[in-house]
């Protein structure tokens, strides 16, 4: 067999064998897929469990791996149409390409004002599909194939099994959330995978007639665990107050070297963690500016030693309770900016060394996906979930409202009282 056919086998943590099809392999050599060995899956998770140093390669294989997988298993019980047959063979790579534009330490740059970004991850990923490289990697997948894969990736593909990549049930959350526990050394992210795919099936919605990937009412309560799962990762992993502190230096630190003209936004899409880090320190050591020296002398040693930002002050959803917040709390921007500013003020602070925190992800539990009951009938699970079957979803916003947490974090220790903040916010409406 000629060797550039050859399938080769990759051993995996998790998953024990993955075997790569030569497209994938030619994938994985480009210059653009080796940058995801580079950038952390989990942003500063890892300075707090020191076990989260797994990569957004890893995580792209294991996704790839499990795409396969679950068609494998649909095609062996006859649950292929041939409308579903059609570009079938793309998803994979759509599954092994869809973090392919992540910015460096992942979703934390997500979170920066529009201005400051070029866009989100998926927006970004159209610029590495234009690497000659990649091209020439995906051409004998035949003419198209770029552009479809990336439609499958962004989720406006028109394939039945779409949502196979892209969606309430896609193999992204089931391959993130076993990585990600397991790689933290904790317990929560245990889903039953085997059981979901197991579970998956191809069906046509009531209302519209198209067909969708939905999942047999049998196959339920792991979907049940899943949730949960990703509510008890996001309360003790991702939205942990030191990986917050950690996150909202960094993206100062970002934010301010854009602004100062340290770098341009463009310029954010492509390096790895270190790099990224690196060379803003670099141009920030050669410019003359108070800003530029704090960036590069008291910041960035402050995230690479872990002498991370203090809690001031901590507000739950019993102390929000009653509170009317203003959007512009939840996301970085101007105003938010003026009640840091003003705290840092009060509390003897440089402006940019007070960060107000109030991490959001409104969809955390909520569900859109077709269920086949035990009787034959197709129903949609909703946020309202289905009485008597799935009662999570009405759970999820006293869960979310439980898991997102205000901080204000201080670069040197100092305290606030909760009704300061609180005033600076109203006072900033």
């Amino acid at each position: 067999m000629d060797e550039a056919q050859r399938t080769r086998i990759v051993r995996d943590p998790l998953w024990n064998t993955i075997r790569v099809d030569p497209i994938a392999l030619r994938i994985l050599d480009t210059e653009a897929f080796q940058r995801l060995r580079y950038i952390r899956q989990l942003g500063f998770a890892h300075l707090v469990y020191p076990g989260a140093t797994h990569t957004r390669f890893d995580h792209a294989l294991g996704v790839y791996h499990l795409t396969g997988v679950a068609i494998r298993l649909l095609d062996d019980r006859g649950a292929l149409p041939a409308g579903a047959r059609k570009g079938v063979d793309l998803l994979p790579y759509a599954a092994l390409l869809h973090d392919i534009g992540h910015y460096a330490f992942s979703h934390a740059l997500e979170e920066l004002e529009a201005d400051r970004l070029p866009g989100d991850h998926e927006a970004v990923s159209a610029r590495f599909f234009e690497s000659p490289e990649l091209a020439a990697a995906l051409e004998p997948l035949g003419p198209g194939a770029p552009e479809k894969i990336f439609a499958l990736i962004k989720g406006e593909s028109g394939h039945p099994l779409r949502g196979l990549v892209s969606g309430s049930l896609d193999l992204d959350k089931m391959e993130y959330l076993r990585r990600d526990a397991r790689f933290c050394g904790v317990p929560y992210g245990e889903v039953d995978v085997d059981r979901l795919l197991q579970g998956l099936v191809l069906l046509e919605d009531p209302q519209s007639g198209a067909m969708e990937v939905g999942i047999h009412e049998k196959a339920v309560s792991a979907l049940e665990s899943l949730l949960f799962a990703k509510y008890q990762m996001f309360r003790n992993v991702y939205w942990h107050h030191a990986v917050r502190a950690a996150t909202a230096l960094y993206k100062r630190i970002v934010s301010e070297a854009v602004q100062l003209g340290l770098l341009d936004s463009a310029e954010l899409v492509g390096p790895t963690d270190e790099q990224l880090l690196y060379e803003i320190r670099r141009r920030a050591e050669a410019f003359d500016h108070p800003v530029a020296d704090r960036i590069a002398s008291r910041w960035i040693p402050a995230l690479r030693n872990r002498r991370l930002p203090k809690r001031a002050c901590e507000l739950t959803s019993e102390t929000l309770s009653g509170f009317d917040l203003p959007s512009w709390a939840g996301r970085d921007s101007v105003e938010r900016r003026t009640v840091e500013d003003a705290l840092a003020r009060e509390l003897g602070l440089e402006s940019g060394e007070v960060f107000l925190d109030y991490p959001g992800k409104s969809r955390m539990l909520r569900l859109d996906l077709l269920v086949r009951r035990r009787h034959g009938a197709v129903e949609r699970i909703t946020d309202r979930g289905l009485p008597g079957l799935i009662d999570l979803p009405r759970l999820a916003e006293e869960l979310y409202a439980t898991t997102r947490v205000m901080r204000v974090f201080t670069l040197e220790r100092r305290e606030l009282g909760p009704e300061q903040v609180l005033e600076r916010i109203e006072a900033a409406r």
